[in-house]
Formats: structure tokens, sequence, C-alpha cells
């Protein structure tokens, strides 16, 4: 929702000062200069990206119009879940929660939390480590660093996209002055013309470099910090599900490895120690 508002905010704050200062809108209006900064971007978009870079790049995309998953109910979930799975072990073993991580569809424990449930990469993430911990062949500082690694390969793939959209804009205000240029060549191939006609001749060519600097910097590059920033919060959420089971492993009791997940969360989602508490609460008593 955002995006659409900032857009509908960078159009009438250009194009509405453009008026005001007693320019005529119909001259920005070049189909043909857009088609020529638009279809030479794409072409350049595709030449400079594998085919998985452009499919998960399509594919980020859409989500930019969605706000953020990233909630204080989600996190609140999420620390509650981690909780039952360390209380559990606790009280009954390691081996008790094989069941619970082999099908988590189907685990009693797991369907108590349908937000978490429905987030594959972090039940994934969580169900592998708690795997390994239940094979009791892995030390923390092992789990701690194969954890790390992961991570890192999470943030590499995720930041393709980023990395596509930003080059994209970048490209944008070039096409803009090839446009410009194609534009300027056309008018001196048509110098005898009369000098109204050469002088709009001459606007068209430079709303070409108009054009491509606009979109770059007031529509397609503003997506690719979006998309970071995305990034950002979904690595958020695995950093504390990583810290809280190296808690657990390191001999802290569940509270306090919950406590130590709570504390990596951003301070906008991060619940209160009470509020935790109170949650735990309510979702046991399920």
């Amino acid at each position: 929702m955002l995006v659409i508002v900032g857009y509908v905010v960078v159009l009438g704050a250009i194009f509405g000062g453009f008026a005001m200062a007693g320019g005529h809108l119909a001259a920005l209006f070049q189909p043909i200069e857009l088609l020529m900064i638009a279809g030479g971007a794409t072409g350049a978009f595709f030449v400079g990206n594998n085919g998985k870079s452009v499919k998960a790049t399509l594919k980020a995309l859409p989500t930019v119009l969605k706000g953020s998953a990233y909630t204080k109910a989600l996190y609140l979930d999420l620390l509650a879940l981690l909780y039952e799975i360390l209380g559990k072990v606790r009280k009954e073993g390691l081996m008790s929660i094989e069941g619970d991580i082999e099908n988590p569809e189907s685990s009693a424990l797991f369907s108590k939390y349908p937000s978490i449930l429905h987030n594959h990469h972090v039940i994934e993430f969580m169900a592998d480590y708690l795997r390994l911990m239940v094979s009791g062949n892995m030390d923390a500082f092992q789990i701690e660093n194969l954890m790390d690694n992961e991570l890192e390969t999470h943030h590499h793939e995720g930041a393709v996209p980023v990395h596509c959209i930003a080059k994209l804009g970048d490209g944008l205000p070039a096409f803009g002055i090839v446009a410009a240029v194609m534009g300027v060549v056309h008018t001196m191939e048509s110098v005898g013309a009369p000098p109204s006609e050469l002088g709009i001749m001459i606007a068209h060519a430079l709303v070409g470099t108009f054009l491509g600097i606009l979109l770059a910097y007031g529509f397609v590059g503003p997506l690719s910090g979006l998309l970071e920033q995305k990034l950002d919060e979904s690595s958020k959420m695995l950093q504390c599900v990583k810290i809280t089971l190296l808690a657990s492993l390191n001999g802290y009791a569940p509270a306090l490895a919950v406590e130590f997940g709570r504390k990596v969360l951003y301070s906008t989602e991060r619940p209160g120690f009470v509020e935790l508490e109170d949650h735990v609460k309510q979702t046991k008593n399920k």
C-alpha cells in the first residue's frame, strides 16, 4: 500500500509542479521515448541475468505491494513455540520431539501455531537443527558454524532480486540519454524544418532524459531498498531461532533460552518480557 501511495506522491509532485509552473502535460506524453527506455532496460535485464535470477526477481516483485508479515504477534508465536519445544525436551528428553520435527504438519505442538507452520523456511530451519540436536553427534560450536553458513546462503539468495532491481534502476538514466540522443539525431536530420517545429522536436528529445531519471529514482530504484528491508526481516526471524537453540544447547533453561532469542529482535517488533510470558501461558492452556 505504501508503494502505491509513494508512487502517487512522486507523480503528483513532479507533474503537478510542472503544470503549476505553466508547463503543458501533453508535451511529456512521449510513448515512443518510453518504449525505447523501457524496452532497452528490459532487454539489458535479460542479458545481464541468468534464468534463476530472472525467476527470483519476478517472484519477489509482487511482494513489494504487501505489508510486512513479520509482526509482534508472529514473533510471540515463534517464541512461544520454541519455549514449548525446549520445555518438552527438558522434561521428556530430546527423543520426545522426534515425531514433531519429522512431520511438523501433523504435530499437535506445531499445529497450535499456524502462523509459524505456514512459514516453510522457518519450520525447515528449526526442524533441521532440532534434528541435529536429537542426533547428539554435534556440539554447539559446530551447529553454530553450520547455522551461520546457512544464514549466509539464505541472505545471498534473497539478495539476488535486490541486486537485479538495483542494476535495472541504475541503467534507466543511461537509456533515457540514449532516447534523448535519438531524438536529437531526428531533430538534426530535420534541420530544414521551421524553428517552431524544431523546438518541439528538441523538447520531445529531452523528455527521454527526464523519463529515464524519473523511472530510475522515482519508481525502480526504491523497490530494491524495499526488497532489501524485507530480506533483513526474514533473516532476523531465522536468527531468533538460531540464538534460542544455541542458548538451549549451552545449558540454559527454556525461559532463559527464549529470552536470548527475544533480545535479538528489532525493537519495533520485540515483545516485552511480561507480554511474552503471558502469551506463553495462554497458548499452553489451549
